[in-house]
């Protein structure tokens, strides 16, 4: 299998942890629902491709997130992964109780940097919703359930535009008070660059928060995702987000189109000599298969160049 030549790259890493988010965030945008035999297996190939962080599902309501109301049912059918993070996104207390009950040992909650998205997605004010999961996060850290805070539109907003930096601030200082043991920056509709990336990354460490505790969740809309994570990494972060395959967008926020490929991360990571475990002839090989299930071809740059075959219809 073709690989990208190496060349290390000074002040960077030496690895880097992908969360990865397909079977949550990639998967929870498609109209037809796949089976959960599939989502199963979908996520056992992933950790086989060498991934350590899979989000698996969401413990939403149903009504509200069709594609993921089998959470109960696939939870359990992960059992047998070691080695595995498995984290869920829970919207309020009773996804916290759901999720406890079948094990699971890492959450995350899902806030928003504006109010017009904390709306949209929530039905609440950005304070409204961080009191909401004021209790969810004090209750998992009373378990010791690790908690991540997503936090969205940190860069710009479908309905108020572009996002002011110390707005995404206050926002992600909240989370992390509420007890949230890292955060992800979410570049929603995919407008920022990379400079606006430094930009906010320097004003969370001036206000106390550790490049430690940051992961980036970028979107390629504009096709800047994987500029923006080499301005993350040049500034020390270590945990990003990717999809497998590129899959997902956002249901609340049409503009957005899909996450930052793993595929793709995984090369550039790769040519600059920075660890990822990550298989990437295993990995290609999922997305071409899961891609065969859902019946269209795989929109990463980099599944469709290591496998010449797999956009055909």
């Amino acid at each position: 299998m073709t690989l990208p030549m190496v060349v290390p790259a000074q002040g960077l890493p030496a690895s880097v942890r992908i969360h990865e988010v397909g079977a949550r965030d990639g998967l929870q945008n498609e109209k037809a629902v796949v089976p959960t035999e599939i989502k199963a297996e979908f996520i056992h190939r992933l950790a086989e491709a060498g991934l350590t962080t899979i989000e698996a599902t969401s413990f939403v309501h149903p009504k509200w997130v069709p594609q993921l109301a089998d959470a109960e049912r696939l939870f359990p059918m992960l059992d047998g992964i070691e080695g595995v993070a498995l984290p869920v996104l829970v919207p309020n207390e009773r996804g916290l109780d759901r999720a406890l009950a079948l094990g699971a040992r890492r959450i995350a909650v899902f806030a928003s940097a504006t109010e017009s998205f904390a709306k949209a997605n929530l039905n609440r004010t950005v304070d409204e919703s961080l009191q909401m999961f004021a209790p969810v996060v004090a209750r998992a850290k009373e378990q010791a359930v690790h908690v991540r805070g997503y936090l969205s539109m940190c860069f710009g907003d479908p309905w108020e535009g572009a996002v002011p930096v110390h707005q995404v601030v206050h926002v992600a200082k909240s989370l992390l008070d509420l007890g949230c043991d890292e955060l992800s920056l979410g570049d929603t509709i995919g407008v920022a660059t990379p400079a606006h990336v430094r930009s906010l990354l320097a004003a969370l460490n001036e206000e106390g928060v550790p490049t430690s505790a940051i992961g980036v969740h970028f979107h390629d809309t504009y096709g800047q995702a994987l500029a923006n994570t080499l301005a993350a990494l040049q500034h020390g972060v270590t945990t990003v987000d990717a999809s497998a395959g590129g899959l997902g967008g956002c249901p609340y926020a049409k503009s957005a189109t899909g996450n930052l490929a793993t595929e793709d991360l995984v090369w550039m990571l790769q040519g600059l000599g920075i660890d990822t475990g990550v298989d990437l002839g295993r990995l290609t090989a999922t997305s071409v298969w899961l891609a065969e299930q859902l019946g269209r071809p795989s929109p990463s740059r980099t599944v469709r160049a290591l496998s010449p075959d797999s956009h055909k219809e």
